[in-house]
């Protein structure tokens, strides 16, 4: 089974048997082969979309995810708790989500006005237009025109509130496997269970990402993640995070171009690679703060059977996906509890941000992610990502682990 979505592929485990070995066959486990044969079979699929150049896109998504990311560390040095409201399910959101989705959905439309535009996002307007909420839609309203004036690239006239409400419900679509569907989580973080959690770790600056991706027929063909306070330099080996670190990262991929990264203010891209180490004694791993987001009884019991010696790095949002991308980690770790159904705009920038980078995005079964289904991914247990050498060892932990606790989920 190959990924299509991705530019990586990744075997399915049928079995987790070892192979017997005679003296006259080779030492490589049949896992290893299909991963092989697989890596090339992917290079194949993906060529009708490399041959596509996606600049303009790209160049638009850039665009309107750094100037959402703008936008956002405006709000985080002066927020308010009258900043914060309850959306009717309950999950804590704040102008910035409102205003980062209306930015994004306003530029891209700008610049790419021939383009009939589909926008799978996670905010709708729904408590906006409450009485309750024309204060915050105000206040919405106000940050995302001084935004636009402030860059200065843009020559419209100031955008009303309905402007707003109708900008964010540009995100409704259902996305699907025909057509182009931009797919946007404006903040990508953090919220956890209540709202003053998630306020506190947004105010003193714990990571999100403004994560946005382009599929095409039901492919990933680009992705974009800006990081408004994720260093520049690594964070892994246990380094500590320094006052004096620049930090502010913009990462992007193209189907079959690689990744790239640079800072938010501009700086010029350079190249990034997944870790390519093949000892899992090495490889440190990411996952998630919260463990309602992820089982890190499960994640442990991964990496005592990888005999991985490195404590885990635990960051949240796709932040994680821009720093496995760059080899900060070897591996990234996600199961949810059982019954939570994973969205696709939680995961389809980063995803083409590490398979271009030389990774491998699957499920806990080695199936590729999915993302034609519409605005959910349906999935075998869990999301790993790593690269190519470590995948095969990861999976057979993982089948592993899952056999012997699976009430961790």
């Amino acid at each position: 089974m190959v990924i299509l979505n991705c530019s990586r592929v990744v075997p399915k485990i049928t079995s987790l048997s070892r192979p017997k070995f005679t003296n006259t066959q080779p030492l490589v486990s049949p896992v290893s082969r299909r991963a092989s044969r697989a890596v090339i079979v992917a290079a194949v699929a993906v060529s009708a979309f490399s041959s596509m150049s996606y600049d303009r896109e790209l160049a638009a998504a850039k665009k309107a995810a750094s100037l959402a990311a703008r936008l956002c560390q405006k709000v985080q040095k002066a927020l308010l708790q009258s900043d914060v409201q309850a959306k009717s399910d309950k999950s804590p959101v704040t102008v910035a989500d409102y205003g980062s989705q209306a930015l994004v959905s306003f530029v891209l439309e700008r610049e790419l006005p021939s383009d009939s535009f589909s926008l799978v996002a996670e905010e709708d307007s729904g408590d906006l237009r409450k009485e309750s909420g024309q204060e915050t839609l105000q206040r919405i309203t106000k940050l995302v025109n001084d935004t636009i004036v402030n860059d200065g690239s843009f020559s419209v006239p100031t955008l009303t509130m309905e402007d707003m409400l109708r900008a964010i419900d540009s995100g409704k679509s259902d996305g699907g496997s025909h057509g182009r569907h931009w797919v946007l989580d404006p903040i990508d973080g953090t919220k956890g269970l209540y709202f003053a959690r998630w306020h506190n770790r947004f105010v003193r600056g714990d990571q999100y990402a403004i994560a946005l991706a382009l599929l095409d027929e039901g492919k990933v063909v680009l992705g974009v993640l800006a990081c408004p306070n994720l260093p520049l330099a690594s964070i892994g080996g246990n380094r500590l995070h320094s006052s004096h670190d620049e930090v502010g990262c913009l990462f992007f991929a193209k189907v079959g171009a690689g990744t790239y990264m640079q800072s938010l203010d501009g700086s010029s891209p350079i190249k990034v690679n997944v870790s390519t180490t093949d000892n899992s004694e090495e490889a440190s791993f990411f996952e998630s703060f919260e463990a309602a987001h992820s089982s890190h009884d499960l994640s442990s019991s991964i990496a005592k059977k990888l005999g991985v010696k490195a404590p885990p790095v635990r960051i949240d949002s796709q932040a994680k996906y821009g720093a496995l991308s760059r080899g900060d980690g070897a591996i990234y770790l996600r199961f949810p509890r059982k019954g939570y159904r994973e969205k696709i705009w939680d995961h389809a920038a980063g995803c083409i941000v590490v398979t271009e980078a030389g990774g491998v995005v699957a499920d806990a079964a080695g199936n590729p992610l999915d993302f034609s289904k519409g605005k959910y991914l349906d999935l075998d247990t869990g999301i790993l990502a790593t690269n190519e050498k470590l995948m095969p060892l990861l999976l057979k932990a993982v089948r592993e682990s899952l056999e012997e606790i699976p009430s961790a989920l």
